[in-house]
């Protein structure tokens, strides 16, 4: 390990979930694993009538024509516990990427929030993800405090997607971080995306304090995912830059406290619960679509993503990059083109054939430089002459004050969205990589 590897770690608590007043919600404890169905029917009331952004994304709709089956979502973070009453059936066989103890059990509770977010079933009380009918990979990787207690392998992160990448899943989810390049991460990024893999990552939550953009999402074949809030404005927390791809509901999302998985608590999911739910969308329209690669499903997923009227076609703002995901718009209305199979949304650069969710079945064994805005991606948005540009107005900034809305749509249910507190979609010339 060379110097300074040490530093790149990754980062769940301050990074990962915001957290919040507790919400005491004791759904299974040590001696309750196996009776699931004695949650009081207050515990599931109360949990998922917090979960608002399922009615936003009408996932009931999306539900009647798919629910993600027959994708697998590589989940990389602090582990899963398989035992929840919302993922039982929902795990399969994962790795150990800390090569410490070869198990994948969370040490945190972070992990298996994102797992539940994107498959979790609902049962018990628990999470319902929006993808109910995907599987869950679970490739478990140290934080800081996992290290100070155990020895750890160090390139834990860069094993755990090169294992992802050889492996049959399809989706890729990195809802951890860390500020420093790492370059057998960026090499194993790399290798994913050769091997027809949908790589997203969450940007961080430091965007009203240093703004500071995280690895993996900062590399150029990741897609950085921000967040928005209940209300549909772009989340204050949620970084921005040329790091942000796309942009899912992050705020006001519960999850679980603590290893304990006594209770959940109430606060903002922040970028790590975004990504989980732009993973599920991606597993939703992948499902629908088990022919396309990933380029067209992401190029649909960018296509169909919310934006308003006045948010010219193909520009890219710093605060939602392409747009809020809604799956609904992409496969009940049709909206977006596949386009080509090998050709990068991201990059603009030809990738390797392959990578459709027919190319492997599931099995049923359940078990970007440090400155913000600094993420190399797809060339330079341009104007409708074809020039390049660096900001396209969503309302003039003379008739518009920072109250100024642009109004969005998420999955058939208007909200809106405001972008930096102002009136303009800040569009970044995307550096070819």
């Amino acid at each position: 390990m060379t110097a300074g590897m040490s530093q790149v770690r990754k980062q769940f608590g301050s990074y990962g979930f915001r957290r919040g007043p507790l919400c005491a919600v004791a759904v299974i404890g040590a001696s309750m694993l196996g009776t699931i169905g004695a949650a009081p029917e207050a515990v599931a009331a109360d949990v998922q009538s917090k979960q608002w952004y399922l009615d936003a994304m009408s996932a009931d709709e999306i539900w009647k024509s798919t629910t993600g089956e027959g994708i697998k979502i590589v989940v990389i973070d602090s582990g899963v516990n398989a035992s929840t009453p919302s993922l039982k059936g929902q795990v399969l066989k994962g790795l150990d990427a800390t090569e410490t103890d070869g198990k994948t059990d969370d040490f945190d509770g972070h992990g298996t929030t994102i797992a539940e977010l994107i498959a979790g079933t609902g049962a018990g009380g628990g999470l319902k993800g929006l993808a109910p009918g995907a599987k869950i990979i679970p490739m478990r990787v140290a934080d800081e405090e996992f290290e100070k207690k155990h020895k750890s392998e160090p390139l834990d992160n860069s094993n755990a997607i090169r294992a992802a990448a050889d492996g049959d899943a399809q989706i890729i989810n990195l809802s951890v971080g860390g500020e420093f390049v790492d370059p057998y991460e960026k090499e194993a990024v790399e290798y994913a995306q050769s091997k027809g893999k949908l790589i997203f990552a969450a940007v961080g939550n430091t965007g009203d304090k240093a703004n500071k953009a995280l690895y993996p999402a900062k590399y150029p074949e990741a897609v950085g995912v921000a967040a928005s809030d209940s209300d549909g404005q772009v989340a204050k927390y949620s970084v921005h830059g040329d790091v942000v791809d796309i942009a899912a509901p992050g705020s006001d999302i519960p999850y679980w406290c603590d290893e304990t998985f006594t209770k959940y608590c109430d606060g903002d999911g922040g970028t790590s619960a975004a990504t989980a739910l732009a993973s599920a969308s991606a597993a939703l329209i992948w499902s629908a679509n088990p022919d396309w690669t990933a380029n067209q499903v992401l190029r649909v997923m960018f296509e169909s993503a919310g934006r308003g009227d006045d948010w010219k076609p193909g520009t890219v703002s710093n605060y939602l990059g392409h747009g809020l995901v809604r799956p609904n718009v992409a496969i009940n209305r049709g909206v977006g083109k596949p386009g080509d199979p090998d050709l990068s949304p991201l990059t603009n650069e030809r990738t390797a054939a392959g990578g459709s969710a027919d190319a492997g079945a599931p099995s049923e064994e359940s078990a970007k430089d440090d400155d913000a805005a600094s993420k190399p991606g797809s060339g330079g948005a341009k104007d409708a002459d074809g020039k390049d540009t660096d900001a396209v107005a969503a309302g003039s900034a003379k008739d518009s004050g920072d109250d100024s809305q642009l109004g969005l749509i998420l999955g058939g249910v208007a909200v809106v969205a405001v972008l930096a507190g102002g009136a303009f979609a800040v569009v970044r010339k995307r550096r070819t990589a």
